[in-house]
């Protein structure tokens, strides 16, 4: 079998007519030059080169055969170095993880800014804590803190729950806060998900209780809840990052404003990467971009 260094070192003897000059110029003895061109000229089963004092003069054998490889070896040496340029030069590549509605409205527009290629995996928290315990994502964006081996918190940031509600909605003032409850609880409520996770804890946090309410839809994008208010189906409680456009548009409004709930964010990632370098440029470009 054809050794590619042969053919390197036979190109390298015909353009400088010499042994001597061609292992000089790609850093070889002398020896181990001639022995390439041997095996190369075994190989072809003919001279390539007729041995003249202090000067190689090729064969019609050899013409051929430098006319045959020197485009093949030059475009190939041309890619090699080309994959060098591109690989030192190529962004490194960061896979984040988070909830569908936080990538698009907190983070896509940031992405270009980077520094990085971003792959995102989107989806429920248990899903992208998944993701990162099977080492599909480098790092993903949490609500909550879900116990897992290996698995490290930071805090990030908060996001803001509002009640949200469509333009027109009706929104009666009350003497007391068990008048605002039952209020409440006779509206047409939009949730995320069967189990009022957002809604349950905006009840405890203002009435010290359970809510007392069924949802009248469950949509489980908060996008779609979003286009459900816009139309008249319901209230619910949204992220106010979600609702800057639809209530410069007036689409929707934020009915009781002193009435919110917040909830914690973390980064997590898995704690033997913590001190990687593209992690934590990823972790300074988040925190900048909130």
């Amino acid at each position: 079998m054809v050794d590619f260094e042969w053919y390197r070192s036979f190109i390298s003897i015909y353009k400088h007519s010499s042994v001597s000059e061609a292992a000089r110029t790609r850093m070889m003895t002398q020896p181990a030059m001639s022995q390439h061109l041997a095996s190369l000229e075994a190989e072809v089963g003919e001279p390539l080169f007729t041995r003249a004092p202090r000067k190689m003069i090729p064969t019609e054998r050899g013409k051929a055969l430098y006319t045959q490889v020197v485009p093949l070896i030059e475009a190939l040496e041309e890619t090699t170095q080309t994959l060098k340029t591109n690989a030192a030069t190529a962004l490194p590549v960061i896979r984040i993880g988070s909830a569908h509605e936080f990538f698009r409205e907190k983070l896509a527009p940031h992405i270009g800014s980077f520094q990085m290629r971003v792959i995102a995996y989107l989806g429920v928290a248990s899903k992208i804590l998944e993701f990162l315990l099977e080492e599909k994502v480098d790092l993903i964006v949490m609500s909550q803190k879900l116990s897992a081996p290996g698995v490290e918190y930071i805090p990030y940031m908060q996001e803001e729950f509002a009640l949200v509600a469509p333009p027109d909605f009706g929104e009666p003032t009350f003497d007391d806060k068990d008048s605002f409850e039952a209020w409440l609880c006779s509206q047409p409520w939009i949730s995320y998900d069967l189990d009022l996770p957002i809604i349950r804890r905006f009840w405890r946090e203002h009435f010290q209780k359970r809510p007392q309410t069924h949802p009248t839809h469950v949509v489980p994008d908060l996008h779609g809840v979003l286009k459900a208010i816009e139309h008249g189906a319901g209230i619910s409680l949204l992220p106010t990052f979600m609702l800057d456009d639809h209530l410069s548009r007036n689409k929707v409004k934020i009915m009781y404003p002193s009435y919110t709930v917040h909830n914690d964010l973390y980064l997590a990632y898995q704690v033997k990467n913590r001190n990687l370098p593209h992690l934590k440029t990823l972790i300074e470009a988040l925190k900048k971009a909130v």
